[in-house]
């Protein structure tokens, strides 16, 4: 390994490499092509750091003065991109590396003074870099290296054309390295296009992956979602988490109700400007903010120190994204909880994405109230403040404490301000799977029992419905919906069933005069009413033993209708239309007597001239034949036959001894005339109406 590289490595405390870097750093692979599939958190962005090293270093592991960029990294995201900057820049400080980074977001003015400076690795995201391409901000004749990390993310988001592109630019004879969690055919094609003899790595299977990360399923009710979070925030208490989203406006939604729960929470979304998102990982990273609710944007490559605890507050779309999303914590053999929150309606989506993963989870309720309690109060018993030595104004204090209180009642209130610290843990409800939809049991119908019916003067033609009915009838009669049985609304009256033991009572309220609140008289029927032929409207409960629909009537086979041969539409320009059919099965239409005379009576209108032009029928309008002058002074317009002199002008006074001459249509100085009058100037114009306002007073 290069000397500078090494010692940058030992500075940071690396003892050992991972195996990803270790395969990349082989003697034998020093200036291949690579293709490396690793899980995430495996330490890729080390490991291409040293993989592209003897390429783009000198003998003695150092970079010559700055000029044009010799390495090129690409990543699909902002953070992404500039976390990689921030991991070569401690990499290659000793080999005195000048870093530059291109990505959306940022001034881009700024990016090409750096640019012009000169630098010796270029970080980049593909949007922002094909922009410098083609403005020539940026030069890559001297690029050795191109790195793609994240390449299936990148192809994902689109960025297919644009990584095209951009190797196109580069020169042929650089070193192409493609680094991936996956390798998807795309990835494989994109390998097979723009590398030479590509050597292919894989230190893991999805088997084996995320081995330190501790799944756990937690199934809720649908209205107990934000409760577990809560819950699972406070019982875990991770110096950092990541809640994932699905959507900005989960986010906006879910952040809102954690800030509002006293959590130090930060959001980080698409919608978000470059520099709040790079504010929103800073505070994580600085501990002033422990709880961080993103979409999938923060899903790979981010890394967090202290990152202990993901949570899926919605279910991703596939098992790749859940993994990518997991993989934010179990970082370099620490340890990680991730835990996905299942709603009962999304409970089988969730057994399926772990499925396809290929990962096990331990299914179970999210911790309730009493169990977050409890966690409390052994975190402050294992407190390692306990441990420590205090200052000689601390025990002062306390024994100033000691004298005023009991030891119990100091106690009992040091644990109230602990407690107050903490967001309260919310009530779950209590959750139980129910029978299949195969298993569950018919709903029992009960019956309604003795009644009694009465009926009202006022039915459909009075607008009566049942809706304001109902109401109406339990007020007046001092009842409730549960003694009412069927209401049966008639043209011009409603019939009304009441429970029997309901119906003293109810009379005694109405009273004698048997009038409801809107005038409508009530009157007691001796039995159930008679509706006639068809009977009541019938229920659900009428059908659950009855035929389902009535079966169609069986008509045979019904004969067809011969047509014999109709006429075309249209016939052949070189083929007159056939005669139509002699067939006729309707009968002929006979004339009214005296019609044909009424109608030669009439006007004779004109006819429009058919034209024969196959399949495309056209109209033309026959007109008056046109004399053209022949006094051979002025030619005929082409296609427009002059008017003779005893046409009717087309204007008054055009064409005639005297008159006006015709207007010109192409002159827009003369204003419409309406017809008998004469236009009026416009005010502030000059002589004419068509002159320039006049300036000054008028």
């Amino acid at each position: 390994m290069i000397t500078t590289l090494a010692d940058a490595l030992a500075k940071q405390g690396y003892t050992d490499l991972t195996p990803v870097q270790e395969a990349v750093t082989d003697d034998a692979l020093v200036g291949q092509d690579l293709l490396v599939s690793a899980q995430t958190g495996s330490g890729k962005t080390v490991g291409f750091g040293l993989a592209i090293g003897p390429t783009i270093l000198n003998e003695e592991g150092q970079f010559g003065p700055q000029s044009a960029p010799q390495a090129l990294i690409i990543a699909p995201t902002r953070e992404l991109a500039l976390q990689v900057k921030r991991e070569l820049q401690w990499l290659y400080a000793g080999a005195g590396a000048t870093l530059a980074s291109c990505v959306g977001g940022m001034d881009f003015r700024d990016e090409r003074r750096h640019l012009e400076r000169g630098a010796h690795i270029v970080v980049a995201t593909p949007g922002r870099l094909r922009d410098h391409i083609m403005r020539g901000t940026i030069d890559l004749s001297e690029i050795k290296a191109v790195v793609l990390d994240e390449a299936d993310e990148m192809l994902d988001l689109g960025f297919r054309e644009d990584l095209e592109f951009i190797l196109d630019q580069a020169p042929a004879t650089r070193r192409t390295l493609m680094f991936s969690a996956t390798v998807p055919p795309m990835i494989a094609t994109l390998a097979k296009s723009y590398q030479r003899d590509g050597v292919r790595i894989a230190t893991t299977s999805k088997e084996s992956q995320h081995a330190d990360i501790e799944y756990r399923a937690l199934t809720v009710a649908n209205h107990d979602i934000d409760a577990a979070i809560v819950n699972v925030l406070r019982y875990y208490d991770a110096p950092n988490s990541i809640v994932f989203c699905n959507t900005r406006a989960m986010v906006t939604r879910l952040t809102t109700r954690l800030s509002n729960r006293g959590f130090s929470v930060v959001a980080l979304s698409g919608e978000l400007t470059q520099s709040e998102r790079s504010n929103a990982l800073q505070a994580m990273r600085d501990g002033r903010a422990k709880v961080c609710v993103a979409t999938d944007v923060a899903a790979r490559g981010i890394d967090l120190p202290n990152l202990e605890l993901v949570i899926h507050a919605e279910l991703p779309t596939n098992a790749e994204t859940l993994l990518h999303r997991s993989g934010r914590t179990g970082r370099a053999g620490r340890k990680g909880i991730s835990a996905l929150i299942v709603p009962a309606k999304m409970k089988r989506r969730g057994e399926n994405l772990l499925k396809w993963g290929k990962l096990t989870a331990t299914w179970a309720l999210p911790p309730s109230a009493e169990e977050v309690a409890a966690k409390d109060e052994e975190r402050l018993l294992t407190d390692p403040v306990w441990s420590e030595d205090f200052t000689d104004e601390e025990i002062t204090f306390a024994a100033r404490l000691l004298e005023q209180h009991a030891p119990e009642k100091i106690a009992a209130a040091y644990l109230r301000l602990y407690a107050g610290k903490q967001s309260a843990p919310e009530f779950i409800s209590e959750y139980k799977d129910g029978p299949a939809a195969k298993e569950r049991a018919p709903r029992e119908v009960k019956s309604f029992g003795p009644s009694k019916w009465f009926s009202v003067d006022i039915g459909r033609e009075g607008k009566a419905e049942a809706r304001w009915l109902l109401p109406m009838i339990c007020k007046a009669g001092g009842i409730t919906k549960n003694e009412i049985g069927a209401i049966r609304i008639q043209p011009n009256e409603t019939f009304i069933e009441i429970s029997a033991p309901a119906v003293p009572g109810f009379l005694d309220s109405v009273g004698s005069d048997m009038k409801l609140e809107n005038q409508a008289t009530l009157t007691a029927l001796d039995g159930a009413p008679q509706l006639g032929e068809r009977g009541p409207r019938k229920t659900k409960r009428d059908y659950d033993d009855g035929p389902k629909r009535a079966p169609k009537r069986d008509f045979g086979d019904k004969p067809k209708r011969d047509y014999g041969d109709k006429p075309k539409r249209h016939a052949p320009r070189d083929q007159a239309a056939p005669p139509p059919s002699q067939q006729d099965h309707v009968p002929a239409i006979q004339p009214i007597p005296g019609a044909a005379d009424d109608y030669k009576a009439r006007k004779p209108r004109h006819k429009p001239e058919r034209r024969d032009h196959g399949d495309a029928l056209t109209e033309k309008r026959s007109k008056p034949p046109y004399k053209g002058k022949s006094d051979g002074k002025k030619p005929a317009g082409k296609g427009k036959p002059p008017y003779s002199a005893d046409s009717k002008p087309r204007k008054p006074g055009a064409g005639k001894p005297g008159g006006k001459p015709a207007g010109n249509a192409k002159d827009t100085s003369k204003r419409f005339v309406p017809p008998g009058g004469k236009a009026k100037p416009r005010k502030g114009l000059g002589k004419g109406g068509s002159g320039a306002p006049k300036r000054g007073k008028s």
